[in-house]
């Protein structure tokens, strides 16, 4: 009678222990798309982990594209400085994806602009939240405009308005990154205080810009495929040149575009606003992204929000590859290291 009583007595535990590895299994099992969504290392639990809802977590998009591109390092200036030549990754290519032969007339643009940041409050915060806001016609009719002014950061593309559509798009531009065919052409659809930034993927580029900065009067438009800007509204210390280093990481390392010895090809450029990503991966703690995602398969839904043209009018790009961008923007959207307010991508 004793022995059976010793007997149960050890038995017992184990069997708890039988059950609940079991169940903790089964758990597992059932949920595999929940608990690859949800997964975070221990680290970075202990480290957010008594953070307030919606506040800055910081170094989060960092941690967590370092889990799916272990080489991925985050240190790379938003913008180019007068110490760009030093930057190694970007002095043995040309436009677009960096600098070469290019090195005196930026010299002369950035003795005239003098500044070379986000400005003084932004550099202060210990933590920033940028979202970046794509064109696409997504974004009609959400309703996003004041979750998107919550950002510190807010990052738009090209011509892309403000003025009529604050409801869904927001009102706050912190920047807003073009090149001389995507730039507002019209003054006065300029906001009265944001970042006037290049994003140059042609000689011609650097030179445009510097009639925009000594407010030149432009006499040619040779060189480049359409109509461009001849006046831009700002003062030289609002106007930056975005690090070319982004282009060229997004395109070789991330997307896998074909190289072509470092120069513009068919299929080798990625999009502005992939472009915006990584700059912002590189500078902020937390990354969003609105208006992001085509949909081929509604022909009839709207390409842009701000005009009637329908996705149809899609044609195949030569310079971008979009089939593989989405893989990378999706596999940034799945990983966690960016969130994407539209589901789009």
């Amino acid at each position: 009678m004793k022995s059976t009583r010793i007997f149960m007595f050890l038995i017992c535990p184990i069997m708890v222990l039988i059950f609940l590895y079991y169940s903790s299994g089964r758990l597992h099992l059932r949920s595999p798309v929940k608990k690859s969504r949800e997964y975070m290392p221990l680290e970075l639990q202990y480290k957010y982990g008594n953070l307030s809802k919606g506040e800055c977590k910081p170094g989060y998009a960092e941690a967590k594209m370092t889990s799916i591109y272990p080489k991925f390092l985050k240190p790379a200036p938003m913008f180019l400085d007068p110490n760009f030549k030093r930057l190694s990754k970007i002095s043995n290519y040309l436009p677009p994806f960096g600098v070469r032969t290019q090195e005196k007339i930026i010299d002369h643009i950035l003795q005239a602009t003098k500044s070379y940041s986000l400005g003084s409050e932004l550099d202060r915060l210990s933590c920033k939240k940028c979202i970046i806001i794509g064109n696409g016609g997504i974004l009609f009719n959400k309703s996003l405009g004041s979750q998107i002014d919550q950002y510190d950061v807010v990052v738009r593309l090209n011509e892309a308005p403000v003025a009529g559509f604050e409801k869904d798009v927001g009102s706050k531009t912190t920047m807003r990154i073009t090149y001389p065919e995507g730039a507002i052409q019209r003054p006065e659809r300029y906001e009265k205080s944001s970042l006037f930034v290049l994003s140059a993927f042609k000689l011609m580029d650097f030179k445009w810009l510097r009639h925009m900065v000594f407010k030149e009067k432009l006499r040619s438009m040779e060189g480049f495929w359409k109509s461009v800007a001849r006046v831009v509204p700002r003062e030289p210390e609002d106007i930056r040149i975005l690090n070319p280093y982004f282009i060229q990481e997004a395109a070789f390392k991330f997307i896998g575009l074909p190289h072509n010895n470092g120069v513009m090809g068919k299929g080798n450029i990625p999009t502005l606003g992939t472009v915006a990503i990584t700059m912002a991966l590189h500078n902020c703690d937390e990354v969003a992204v609105a208006g992001f995602g085509y949909d081929m398969n509604t022909p009839h839904a709207p390409l842009h929000y701000y005009e009637k043209l329908m996705m149809s009018a899609i044609k195949e790009s030569w310079t971008h590859n979009i089939s593989k961008e989405k893989e990378f923007l999706r596999k940034l959207v799945k990983g966690g290291v960016i969130q994407d307010l539209t589901n789009g991508i």
